[in-house]
């Protein structure tokens, strides 16, 4: 899936697999390696072929794809923002569930693997024509190839999916209605149904839309179709028919349950397949997964609409706007260790626009935890402070919290030790389990951005020199090199302010030439939103430059279609009526 491209560096890596099937056992949470591990231990650790989350685990191919997905949630959501010179709506600034950040974190750290073998992909591991799954497994196998079968889907359009609406409901229970309207996936409500949609003299369709009801079978060649049901959604001969017409019709024909003369393999807790007739073969591991962490996944897979929020998924606060507050009393730790430097008159400057650094007399200081790193940015962000809680949830999704407040203090530790060996500025202050910077020892450039836009937005006059300001003191988006997935909300939400105060600029330019110029300006800063294009469009329309006018929008698509957004574009100003106004 596009989106990839956004992706980069943290600690998180995914969970080691294994190399035998396990015992039965409950998947845990998300799991992740120590900071502290050496490199050849990492390494090793992201070499591994899957990720472990809360209620399941996902092979490292599907992991993949679930991070693509939520690259084109954030994608979507840059294209479809409409500035605003006084009213900006952030509500669609959502955190994605909690199963989908953990997934992104595991896989943040870990370098691109080499393309998979197709041939390897977990349909191929089961036999030919289909098979009955049986066991403890069968339902978390069940969820898991829904899932897989989604993201098959979409990565290769080769691939469709046809679910009874009974096994919808088994896999979903309440979210089968509101999600399967918005998956791409075919819903039928008897095996005959699924049948006949494998017959291959139906009639030509494209790709499956989602929910849909019914529809005939692509004839084309290599169009692999699955049809997942389970062992109650007809009699034994309907199952045999079907499994008759799925091998005639080089389908995929998966029964959680006993099908009719078989083959039927047991599904063990942990996603391991055994084949009965061959228990010394190993099997394949299979995508697991829970209701809640399907549910999750399956969120940002379906198509754009209404989702039930997240119980832990609330409006996330946004980047300050503004100078910080007095700094509150600074606790001293016990056991402080020596001050190598006695440099009283250093000041320290926190970059977190582009490549995050530590600044101490204009060098950047070495941070060896990506942990204490993501807690000077979060903090930055956060000028009021930030609880053990909020900073261990952000830092670390997926785990308890009860396992990290340790991990936590390990970090900060660190981190102040190393701050003072280069400074003897008291830099983080700590009091009622609230962390927070210090404003009279650092300097942030993040808050120094607000101040900018704040006064830029004041101003009467001068509109080239105050946006000048603004994009002197916005070099990059926030922490850019980095994809901790807690930073999206407010990347997004920082780089809102700045094409919205281009938004107020522009209102207030009378000259045309420089109203087209601010628009410019703010789509090199965001080239996917297409509320700029279009009042760009419309600017070159108004003077008269059509062919540029169109260019720019086929520009636009062209950008979008990089990134798989282009079938949803829709430009909200037309380029066909030349002689209406701006």
């Amino acid at each position: 899936m596009a989106g990839a491209a956004v992706f980069g560096v943290t600690t998180n890596t995914v969970t080691t697999t294994p190399p035998e099937p396990p015992q039965p056992a409950a998947t845990g949470t998300a799991t992740f390696h120590d900071d502290t591990a050496p490199d050849d231990y990492r390494d090793q650790a992201v070499r591994e072929d899957g990720v472990t989350v809360t209620g399941g685990w996902l092979p490292r191919d599907v992991a993949e794809q679930v991070t693509a997905a939520a690259a084109l949630i954030w994608l979507r959501r840059r294209r479809d923002y409409q500035p605003h010179p006084t009213q900006p709506d952030d509500t669609d600034l959502t955190p994605l569930p909690p199963t989908v950040t953990a997934v992104q974190a595991a896989l943040a750290d870990s370098p691109t693997p080499p393309p998979p073998d197709e041939n390897a992909a977990p349909f191929e591991a089961l036999p030919a024509g289909g098979v009955g799954l049986t066991g403890p497994g069968t339902l978390p196998v069940g969820r898991g190839l829904l899932v897989t079968a989604i993201l098959a889907g979409q990565r290769h359009s080769s691939t469709s999916l046809i679910v009874t609406q009974a096994t919808l409901a088994l896999l979903l229970g309440p979210a089968a209605e509101t999600l399967g309207r918005r998956l791409p996936l075919t819903i039928v409500d008897t095996v005959d149904e699924a049948a006949q949609l494998l017959q291959p003299a139906g009639p030509v369709t494209g790709e499956a839309i989602p929910g849909q009801r019914q529809g005939g079978t692509s004839s084309r060649h290599g169009h692999r179709k699955i049809v997942l049901l389970n062992d109650h959604d007809g009699n034994e001969q309907q199952l045999k028919h079907l499994a008759e017409t799925g091998t005639a019709a080089a389908a995929l024909v998966v029964v959680l349950g006993e099908q009719p003369d078989g083959p039927n393999w047991h599904a063990g807790s942990t996603g391991y397949l055994r084949d009965p007739h061959h228990p010394d073969m190993p099997g394949p591991r299979l995508c697991i997964l829970d209701w809640t962490a399907t549910t999750d996944l399956l969120t940002v897979i379906a198509s754009p609409g209404p989702a039930p929020a997240h119980p832990d998924s609330g409006r996330p606060p946004l980047p300050y706007a503004g100078s910080p507050e007095l700094p509150l009393p600074r606790q001293v730790a016990r056991h402080e260790p020596t001050r190598l430097s006695t440099a009283s008159r250093q000041r320290l400057h926190l970059r977190v626009l582009g490549d995050p650094q530590l600044l101490i007399d204009g060098e950047p200081l070495t941070i060896r935890r990506s942990a204490g790193l993501q807690v000077l940015v979060y903090l930055a962000i956060h000028p009021s402070g930030a609880d053990t809680a909020q900073l261990t949830d952000a830092i670390w999704p997926g785990l308890p919290r009860h396992s990290l407040t340790g991990r936590l203090y390990t970090a900060l530790s660190d981190l102040r030790s190393t701050i003072r060996t280069a400074s003897d500025l008291p830099v983080i202050d700590h009091s009622d389990d609230r962390y927070r910077l210090n404003p009279a020892h650092i300097e942030v450039d993040l808050w120094q951005l607000h101040a900018t836009i704040h006064q830029a937005a004041a101003t009467l006059a001068h509109t080239a020199t105050a946006w000048q300001t603004v994009l002197d003191a916005y070099p990059a988006d926030l922490a850019t090199t980095r994809t901790w997935p807690w930073l999206d909300p407010h990347r997004e939400a920082t780089r809102r302010r700045v094409i919205d105060l281009c938004a107020t600029l522009a209102a207030k330019e009378p000259d045309p030439h420089r109203f087209l110029q601010l628009l410019q300006d703010g789509i090199h800063i965001d080239p996917y939103n297409a509320d700029l294009h279009g009042l760009a469009g419309r600017a070159l329309i108004d003077l008269g430059e059509l062919e540029a006018a169109v260019e720019l929008q086929q520009q636009h698509q062209q950008s979008l279609l990089r990134v798989g957004l282009d079938s949803e574009f829709s430009p909200r100003v037309s380029f066909t009526a030349p002689d209406a106004g701006r």
